[in-house]
């Protein structure tokens, strides 16, 4: 699990090739700690790098791509956001996700 900034976002996250988590949290959310331990699980993987950007923290990374609500996950392939889950998400929903986000012809669908 990497934690970004709004300094290092663009280095941690649209500089790197593969699929790319992004969790926009707040450490207020009770939605966003529920959400934790699924996104732990899937780091812990290594299949797919996830990084969190508390927003309380960061505020200019979550404004400058429209995240309104949080939780909201924010799919990267290759460093391009490719779609988002904004809520709560089942480890399936997300699973299903990173599965349609991997393929290079995927449509963004939140």
């Amino acid at each position: 699990m990497i934690n970004a900034t709004d300094a290092d976002f663009a280095e941690q996250v649209e500089a790197q090739s593969g699929l790319t988590i992004v969790d926009f949290w707040a450490q207020w959310c009770g939605s966003c700690r529920m959400l934790m331990p699924t996104l732990d699980a899937i780091a812990a993987e290594g299949h797919v790098r996830v990084v969190k950007v508390n927003t309380d923290e960061n505020p200019k990374t979550p404004t400058r791509l429209g995240v309104r609500s949080i939780p909201t996950m924010v799919f990267y392939r290759d460093g391009e956001p490719v779609g988002s889950i904004v809520g709560i998400a089942s480890r399936q929903r997300i699973d299903a996700a990173l599965a349609a986000y991997a393929s290079a012809n995927s449509v963004k669908a939140s």
